[in-house]
């Protein structure tokens, strides 16, 4: 059916889905620090069907934090288009995604996440009835494959579902995260397709960026791991991509006045008890490269609430401001 949804593109970083990371609070940051869209959390489609609660705040965002878009996964495409239309309907996203990509055990072990790579007509089924679904544009994430590479011949046949946008992290599902990413699948991805492709994988340096667009051909890339504890790396990215001049890296006192701002934003909607708890991998994350780093993660472990963390921010800033 192909996609007449469009979904614009410039040439610059975005931030990837990762579960347990890109809550609504790093969101933002990462937004303003020159994401040019953001993805909620993966989300249960068959939990969301179900009314599940938590379901329901994993998709909670600011009007600041688009454009945005909510990430489905599941294996039966009548609950993905049902997921969807709801979404649409109570959320109001500026886009959904399908995760073709999650490799954990529990997703694919269903039969969801980049298990779906092993069902090409399946996959191909599910984008049908969520762009049939909705009217907003949908996007896939993919990987390159299960155990052996098939995003070049399943990527044309989701274009032909609908899908108006493609992203393809270049690793087989069997890798997980283990280097290196395969930018060989991304460029073949890229030239089977008409429709936008974002790169994604091992973009850890605004040269990996370069290096992926250089050789893929990509229209944009995706940032993960390297963005956590580093919002200000979307910047940076930016910035060699346009051929500007590269940002001053963050100072520790910007590092840990953003630190304590994402702590406070999370406060406000999980509360003070869960937010702490669940920065202290934040907390962990912006300190590395600091002097101390290795003792400072440790003591990130024991936050408990914002006094805590303004213990810890002082503790940072003494390790580091010393002359």
């Amino acid at each position: 059916m192909m996609s007449n949804k469009k979904f614009s593109l410039k040439l610059a970083a975005s931030l990837a889905p990762m579960a347990g990371a890109t809550d609504s609070a790093f969101r933002l940051l990462c937004r303003e620090q020159g994401a040019q869209f953001t993805v909620s959390e993966m989300v249960s489609a068959k939990a969301l069907t179900m009314g599940d609660k938590k379901t329901a705040q994993l998709m909670a965002f600011t009007q600041s934090e688009r454009p945005y878009g909510v990430q489905l996964f599941g294996y039966e495409p009548e609950t993905m288009a049902r997921a969807a239309e709801m979404v649409e309907r109570e959320i109001a996203p500026d886009f959904i995604d399908i995760n073709m990509g999650c490799p954990a055990p529990k997703i694919t072990g269903s039969g969801a996440g980049s298990a779906l790579m092993k069902r090409p007509q399946l996959a191909a089924d599910i984008t049908k009835e969520v762009c049939g679904a909705v009217q907003l544009p949908v996007t896939v994430k993919l990987r390159a494959g299960y155990s052996e590479v098939t995003a070049p011949e399943l990527a044309p046949m989701l274009e032909l579902a609908g899908a108006a946008a493609i992203t393809v992290h270049g690793r087989l599902r069997d890798r997980m995260y283990k280097p290196p990413v395969d930018l060989e699948v991304i460029r073949a991805v890229k030239q089977a397709v008409s429709v936008p492709v974002i790169g994604n994988g091992d973009i850890f340096t605004p040269q990996d960026a370069l290096k992926m667009v250089e050789y893929t051909g990509c229209d944009a890339v995706a940032v993960g791991r390297a963005a956590l504890g580093n919002p200000f790396f979307f910047a940076q990215v930016n910035a060699a991509l346009s051929g500007a001049s590269a940002p001053q890296p963050p100072s520790a006192e910007l590092r840990m006045s953003t630190l304590r701002r994402q702590i406070e934003l999370m406060c406000a909607y999980k509360g003070e008890y869960i937010a702490l708890r669940e920065g202290r991998k934040h907390a962990a994350w912006y300190t590395r490269g600091l002097r101390g780093a290795a003792r400072l993660r440790s003591r990130a472990m024991e936050l408990c609430t914002l006094q805590d963390l303004d213990a810890y921010i002082e503790l940072v800033l003494d390790a580091n401001l010393a002359t």
